[in-house]
């Protein structure tokens, strides 16, 4: 395997020693995903972001009439909200939306306010056989139509027919429901693009959410969402991780678009290989050993590396039955990579679904209210089902309250503590950006360019004029 070190060439082209990502997906026991086999790194400079972009009130007021207000956003997956009537509430800044199944089975996106008086018709996610205002009473269908006014006679000024609820555009792609304030907006396939054939290999439409851990963090949704899109932080914030994870080897793929609309991003980061911030590679056996410790202890002194192998090809053996066995699922030819590696992408503005099955994650991130210094970070796993096994009813949100930790949602294993060790660093970041005197942040040219491709993105959406 091959050492890179930084050459003569420009910016950009610096590389950690150590084996590369494509270098272990050519070791994988099995098919690796075409996707997986692609690189496509751009560099995008190295001038500073404003660090207004993360702690200004009128920078949060413009994402929300440029942003927010006119783009694609997941609200919710179809698992969770699978029988007419089921309803989830998406909040997002000051703007709040009803996302129902109708008894037509179609989704709608109603806007969450009664047009009587104001109040929010809706607070909180479940089934309903129509959207009653709890305030007097008024009354709508599923699909929107204005059904009862109590003391009709005193509204004799209502047209029923222009007292339907608003509607926000809907859409699905990959079991996940998006919703568009921006009824002049392009479809939803258009707006995906490219990262429809990326994601398509690995079937999350197929998946189903069962975990979803809810937090209120205390940092701009931009910080929270840049400290989980690069694995330049592992060094210092999860040195634990460093005996078992490749991460200053993540591969970082940058897919820009020329139509004007926000590209996608990916991160591969290698597992089961140790990091070269550690010098010297570790043992095969230590490896395997340091790995099983977080995601299968039950497995500690039970598998054993052959003389002259790698740790990769035994430890995703070993995990690969794990995983069948836990959900029934039949993994036998899945790769390798699939089942040990960290392998994230992002689609503009917030959404973060991961691609394996070892660590099938997605996050999502939003501003909390009209607070720039707050924000809601969403935990999902979603897990793959034997075929032919209907897809339950998702699980629904554990919102964790502001003096609960990630130890309070036992129902993401391992995943805890390493979330905690994050939380660890956002908040003060905040408050960091606030005393900084230097006016802007500084990032890698490499390990933190979906960071530059997101703010590329951003700033497009916030010129533009539609």
């Amino acid at each position: 395997m091959s050492e890179r070190v930084q050459g003569p060439g420009g910016p950009g082209e610096a590389r950690s020693p150590g084996p590369t990502v494509q270098e272990l997906l050519a070791t994988d026991t099995r098919e690796v995903p075409k996707p997986l086999l692609e690189e496509s790194f751009e560099f995008l400079g190295s001038e500073d972001i404003d660090k207004a972009r993360y702690i200004s009130g009128d920078f949060h007021r413009l994402e929300v009439d440029k942003l927010w207000k006119r783009v694609w956003q997941m609200a919710c997956r179809e698992e969770d909200i699978p029988e007419p009537g089921d309803y989830v509430v998406y909040d997002v800044a000051d703007m709040s939306l009803i996302v129902v199944r109708t008894p037509a089975g179609e989704i709608k996106a109603y806007h969450n306010a009664c047009l009587h008086r104001g109040r929010r018709l809706c607070d909180d996610s479940g089934h309903a056989n129509q959207l009653r205002c709890p305030f007097h009473g008024f009354t709508w269908s599923l699909e929107g139509a204005l059904t009862d006014v109590p003391c009709r006679w005193d509204f004799p000024h209502i047209d029923d027919a222009k007292f339907g609820l608003p509607e926000a555009l809907t859409a699905t792609w990959a079991g996940f429901v998006f919703v568009n304030p921006d009824p002049g907006a392009v479809p939803l396939e258009h707006f995906i693009g490219e990262a429809d054939r990326h994601l398509e290999p690995f079937k999350l439409q197929d998946r189903f959410k069962a975990v979803h851990v809810v937090k209120v963090l205390d940092c701009n949704w931009k910080v929270a969402m840049e400290a989980f899109i690069e694995s330049y932080h592992v060094i210092a914030t999860h040195p634990q991780l460093l005996e078992y994870l490749g991460d200053c080897n993540t591969q970082y793929d940058i897919y820009r678009r020329s139509d004007g609309l926000p590209g996608f991003n990916r991160m591969i980061t290698a597992q089961a290989t140790s990091s070269p911030h550690l010098g010297e590679p570790l043992e095969p056996q230590d490896v395997l050993e340091a790995m099983f410790r977080d995601f299968y202890p039950e497995g500690v002194g039970s598998f054993t590396v052959p003389e002259g192998q790698e740790a990769r090809p035994v430890v995703a053996e070993a995990m690969r039955a794990q995983l069948a066995e836990a959900t029934g699922a039949d993994l036998s030819d899945v790769s390798d990579s699939e089942i040990l590696d960290a392998i994230e992408y992002f689609v503009f503005p917030n959404l973060a679904p991961w691609a394996g099955v070892g660590a099938p994650l997605t996050y999502r991130f939003r501003p909390y209210g009209n607070d720039p210094d707050r924000c809601i970070f969403d935990v999902m796993m979603l897990v793959p089902l034997p075929a032919g096994v209907p897809k339950p009813k998702a699980a629904p949100p554990h919102v964790l309250g502001p003096d609960e930790d990630f130890a309070a949602a036992p129902e993401l294993g391992g995943l805890c503590a390493v979330l905690n060790q994050d939380l660890t660093n956002l908040g003060w970041v905040q408050r960091g950006l606030k005393s900084m005197t230097k006016p802007g942040v500084t990032l890698a040219n490499y390990q933190e360019s979906r960071i530059r491709q997101f703010h590329a993105d951003l700033d497009a959406y916030l010129a533009a004029e539609t």
